[in-house]
């Protein structure tokens, strides 16, 4: 019976698009065996990948970027370099607009995401970053603040370890690749459930995703999203939210919400963005 249990899942468990979106928690694995950087490699074309590595985030562009172009390269790239934008004009440069029409692969470091926003939000190098992302031509990847900017809601800062309260996250508008999502990263290592639960209250048309370190969210072109890495995924669904008190309360007074769906993936485990369907890691179901 466990048998048949887990082949039929195998037959329904989607197949991986080429291109993805990978969004990762921050403290990937750098030095062993690299899996959530291995993985955006393969998906920006191995071999023939050419990759755009955007420290924009950080206060040491060049220092965390050179890091990103070592690991790549010793992968094997066709080709990796840095675009150090720090100032939005860069934007509108030619060079920097026909980098990113022709990479295959674009990386987002860590740092602060609202000095990446504030370089890179409506501009015409995020433009082409976007729609190339839609058309699935670009496999994109963002690892902590990189993470942070990919829904059109983003978290900006707040504190941890509360109970959900107004005054617990700070929210300014993101990049917008996966705009139906709040994004919050570090997310067990740093006791952050009470900072997302707050942004999802004052949010309830948004679904929420808690990575933690060393942990990745794929987001497919299908709508399934499967995690990989040590940690889990988080998920944070109001979908059947019947009541909170968030439009009601000071800023300071802990939040009501009622009838919230969590959901705890781990290596392997899908959620599709859509459906709201969780899809169990197969070898899990078979043992």
């Amino acid at each position: 019976m466990p048998q048949l249990q887990a082949k039929s899942l195998e037959m329904r468990t989607p197949q991986a698009t080429k291109t993805a979106v990978l969004v990762i928690g921050g403290a990937e694995d750098k030095v062993h065996g690299r899996e959530i950087l291995r993985t955006f490699f393969g998906r920006a074309g191995a071999s023939k990948a050419y990759i755009t590595i955007i420290p924009s985030a950080s206060r040491e562009p060049a220092i965390i970027g050179g890091r990103y172009i070592r690991i790549f390269e010793e992968m094997g790239a066709q080709k990796v370099e840095i675009l150090d934008i720090r100032e939005r004009e860069q934007c509108e440069s030619s060079q920097i607009k026909a980098s990113l029409e022709a990479c295959s692969g674009v990386f987002l470091t860590g740092g602060d995401q609202l000095r990446l926003c504030g370089v890179l939000a409506d501009t015409p190098a995020m433009e082409i970053i976007r729609q190339r992302v839609r058309a699935g031509q670009l496999t994109l990847a963002g690892t902590s603040a990189g993470a942070a900017v990919m829904g059109h809601h983003m978290i900006a800062g707040g504190g941890s370890g509360e109970s959900p309260n107004r005054s617990l996250v700070d929210m300014a508008t993101g990049l917008g690749f996966i705009p139906e999502v709040i994004v919050d990263q570090h997310f067990h290592n740093r006791n952050r459930m009470g900072r997302l639960i707050s942004a999802i209250a004052a949010h309830p048309d948004r679904l929420g995703i808690g990575i933690d370190e060393d942990t990745c969210a794929v987001f497919e072109r299908d709508g399934w999203l499967q995690v990989m890495g040590k940690g889990s995924v988080t998920i944070v669904d109001p979908t059947e939210a019947t009541h909170t008190n968030e439009p009601h309360v000071g800023a300071n007074e802990p939040l009501t919400v009622h009838n919230l769906r969590l959901h705890i993936l781990s290596y392997g485990d899908r959620f599709h963005l859509y459906q709201r369907t969780v899809l169990p890691a197969v070898h899990r179901i078979s043992s």
